[in-house]
């Protein structure tokens, strides 16, 4: 990823506390048993047994947490966190206290790409969805270092998020950057980008949205092509009907450089949601003459 805005991870002890660890250093808990990993922070499950379990898109990564990313979890998630239970609708203005329009990121890594874009749009929300705790953690810290008021970090799965907790025609934007490409045959059924997963998203972006993807696999990026090119409810920005290039607010990522110095081909997509079928029915019959 990036090493735009990186945060700082120094601490600074309170008094009768442990020495700070040094910058970078992971972070060991003992803890009791049952004890959660961070008090204040993202819960471990959740959405827990209330709803069915589905083919997981996603594969939760663990490893270690650094002193600075259990500080920002600790002290920032009960201010920009969102545990993703399914329990209850979300408010998305009362979320980021204003009405600007709301972009869901769905995998944001370590999220250095999402606190630059947050930078360089200040009137889009960014509603980031992981399940990788050293990730919540690190863009958090990122936009309090930044003194970014425009990003909420989500924990858990977003199709629980998008089904259970999201109001129709709600987004203005999905960015899918780099997800898992599930490369051996038998597990493409776990790939995201899916007709059954777009049918879902379209019920929550307003016409006009936009679903912006990116990833280095050629072979899913040409599923992800056909994919979106056949479903009815969107249409691709591009003219001749392929990839688009990549867009000046998707900031080029270090791993991503890194692998088209390797000769990887990033792929984009840039797909938009067109008008409800219903309405343009409507709209039909009124221009209709009788």
């Amino acid at each position: 990823m990036s090493d735009f805005l990186n945060a700082s991870e120094t601490e600074t002890p309170e008094s009768g506390e442990q020495p700070p660890h040094a910058p970078g250093v992971s972070v060991r808990h003992t803890r009791a048993k049952g004890e959660p990993r961070f008090p204040d922070g993202p819960r471990a499950d959740p959405a827990g047994s209330h709803f069915e379990r589905r083919i997981r898109s996603f594969q939760p990564r663990r490893s270690r947490v650094t002193a600075g990313q259990a500080d920002a979890l600790q002290r920032l998630w009960p201010k920009w966190g969102l545990d993703i239970d399914g329990q209850r609708v979300i408010d998305l203005g009362e979320l980021f206290g204003n009405g600007n329009p709301v972009v869901l990121e769905i995998g944001f890594g370590m999220g250095e790409a999402t606190a630059q874009m947050a930078v360089g749009d200040p009137a889009v929300n960014i509603l980031a969805v992981d399940v990788h705790t050293p990730g919540q953690g690190n863009l958090l810290n990122l936009a309090d270092q930044n003194g970014l008021s425009n990003v909420r970090v989500g924990n858990g799965d977003a199709i629980i998020l998008l089904r259970e907790m999201l109001t129709p025609d709600s987004l203005d934007g999905l960015r899918v950057y780099f997800p898992d490409p599930w490369p051996k045959k038998r597990h493409h059924k776990r790939r995201l980008i899916q007709a059954e997963f777009l049918d879902l998203a379209a019920t929550r972006l307003r016409p006009g949205a936009i679903v912006h993807c990116a990833t280095d696999w050629e072979p899913y990026a040409e599923q992800m092509l056909d994919v979106l090119g056949a479903h009815p409810e969107f249409e691709n920005t591009q003219a001749d009907g392929g990839f688009a290039p990549r867009p000046a607010h998707r900031p080029l990522t270090r791993f991503e450089g890194q692998g088209l110095d390797k000769g990887h081909v990033v792929n984009d997509l840039l797909f938009r949601r067109v008008q409800h079928r219903v309405r343009q029915c409507e709209q039909h019959r009124r221009e209709s003459p009788r």
